[in-house]
């Protein structure tokens, strides 16, 4: 597991999976996913297992919130899409518990997944996509860091009109200048 302050990381259980199936079957919490059509149990337990499978740096991590002698899942997050000689990854996040909305829990679950990125598994470069109509993450993913690199103009479809892609990332040499600062 990867420890942070009342949070950590650790990996999913195939008990996980109904909670999974809830959060991405709301469509307030599918809205900013790249999902449009509702998901099977049958079919997550498919991505399961084909997850197993793939390399451990590329699984994706439940993130749990302490809730005094309590863990309580609310989302989930990975770094996808390894490039071995860039040392790069996608990163990718859902807080799928609505009840842990807007009070800091995904700025934690990043941060604690950047320092993961860069001081275990010796990333160089963290990017993301986001839609442009989500402001909460945008504004979440500035704070811990990622910068604007571009947009994708109309590159999504969604709720009858193109929207566009904005890409961020942020490099460990970023991370580590931000880091250092904010523990002064």
């Amino acid at each position: 597991m990867i420890y942070g302050d009342g949070i950590r990381l650790r990996a999913p259980e195939k008990e996980d999976l109904p909670r999974f199936v809830a959060w991405l079957n709301d469509p307030e919490v599918r809205e900013n996913l790249s999902m449009y059509l509702p998901l099977s149990m049958a079919q997550e337990e498919q991505w399961f297992e084909k997850m197993l499978k793939q390399p451990p740096e590329t699984q994706p991590l439940v993130i749990e919130v302490q809730e005094k002698d309590d863990w309580i899942p609310i989302g989930n997050m990975g770094v996808f899409d390894h490039q071995k000689i860039s040392h790069s990854g996608e990163l990718g996040i859902m807080i799928g518990n609505k009840a842990y909305w807007n009070k800091g829990f995904g700025t934690r679950s990043i941060q604690l997944m950047l320092r993961h990125c860069f001081e275990t598994l010796n990333l160089n470069r963290v990017s993301l996509i986001v839609f442009q109509t989500n402001p909460r993450a945008i504004r979440c993913y500035e704070k811990v860091g990622f910068v604007h690199e571009g947009k994708m103009r109309e590159a999504h479809y969604k709720n009858g009109k193109y929207i566009d892609v904005l890409m961020m990332s942020v490099l460990a040499s970023e991370w580590s200048n931000s880091s250092s600062s904010r523990s002064e």
